[in-house]
């Protein structure tokens, strides 16, 4: 950077022309943005999905995450040049595309047909799949299947096929540098990993501090998982989110795959409905998360870390606990609940 500054200003003025030129042409510098926003769709009173694609534009957020191949967002999205993870629906669906034929025509209905006007860029064969899953069989046959159709249709080059796992699969985790794959999930996400490092595909990982705080507060304090923690802790970590990250990558490292990289899939904290769920709280967590995935990892310093943070609106159908109701960054008429900037 000094030897660049240096050479004098000419090179300085002639990028900064550059980045003018390209500005008044409306061309979109979505590569240097790493912050995404999943969009979950378990509400009756969410927007339409053309609504929503604009609303991610008005608000400079180049990457979305979809979790099943809805075709009014995949119609919606043409032209946004927002970059999608697209799901393949819930994991109950694995099974069908086990059948190379139906992973085929999958590929061609949901996929090709909207390439190159909508820039899928990862496609996520299940959602937190455990080993004890009965979808657990399913994932690696349906990950080689998906991956042959996009080879296939000659779009390799553009679109990564992967899994998307949760930190539960890691034990170990502290110091972080320990962590490995359970006993149970090693059998499991070994030829998955292996699939991955073939094909140089990145690892789906959800990292959520909110519930690592939750289920052992006696050991976590609140502002480190909150990043507002000041100073490190006796093994170098200042935040959470860190410390679950690095120990996806050091679980990585012991199964010989140095070389994967983490996409963080999903991450938030709720606004309500539990323990520590509070606007004040929530809204600290994705600021500070925004602005911190522009960075890295003490294991993987040279950032920024390719985040979705979840996720766009609340959702009043959402099953499970109450708390998932309330993980929205936009209320359903569109508002924000918080005042973030996410470019």
């Amino acid at each position: 950077m000094d030897t660049f500054f240096s050479k004098g200003n000419t090179a300085m003025s002639a990028i900064l022309l550059l980045i003018g030129i390209l500005s008044s042409t409306g061309v979109e510098f979505t590569g240097a943005q790493s912050v995404g926003v999943c969009y979950g769709g378990s509400g009756n009173n969410l927007p339409t999905k053309e609504a929503v694609v604009d609303l991610y534009k008005s608000n400079g957020i180049g990457r979305m995450r979809i979790y099943d191949p809805d075709e009014g967002a995949l119609q919606a999205l043409r032209g946004s040049n927002i970059e999608v993870i697209l799901g393949v629906s819930d994991n109950n669906k694995l099974q069908d595309l086990t059948n190379a034929g139906a992973a085929t025509d999958w590929v061609n209905k949901y996929v090709k047909a909207y390439s190159p006007d909508v820039k899928i860029k990862y496609i996520a064969i299940g959602n937190e799949v455990h080993p004890g899953d009965a979808a657990a069989g399913s994932v690696l046959p349906v990950l080689q299947n998906i991956q042959n159709a996009v080879s296939s249709a000659n779009l390799q080059g553009q679109i990564k096929v992967s899994t998307a796992i949760d930190t539960t699969l890691i034990t170990n985790s502290y110091p972080p540098k320990d962590g490995v794959f359970t006993d149970s999930a090693s059998q499991y996400i070994k030829p998955i990993i292996s699939f991955l490092v073939s094909n140089g595909a990145p690892l789906l990982a959800n990292v959520y501090p909110y519930f690592s705080y939750v289920n052992n507060q006696q050991s976590i304090g609140l502002d480190y998982a909150l990043f507002t923690k000041q100073g490190a802790n006796e093994v170098g970590y200042q935040n959470l989110f860190d410390a679950l990250l690095d120990s996806v990558y050091a679980a990585l490292e012991k199964v010989g795959a140095p070389n994967v990289k983490v996409v963080v899939s999903e991450s938030g904290w709720p606004s309500e409905g539990g323990t520590g769920a509070t606007v004040d709280n929530a809204a600290t967590y994705y600021k500070n998360l925004i602005n911190h995935a522009k960075g890295g990892t003490p294991m993987r310093p040279n950032g920024p870390i390719e985040t979705y943070l979840f996720a766009m609106f609340d959702e009043n159908q959402k099953q499970g606990p109450e708390i998932e109701k309330h993980f929205g960054l936009f209320r359903p008429d569109k508002s924000p609940k918080y005042q973030l900037s996410f470019n």
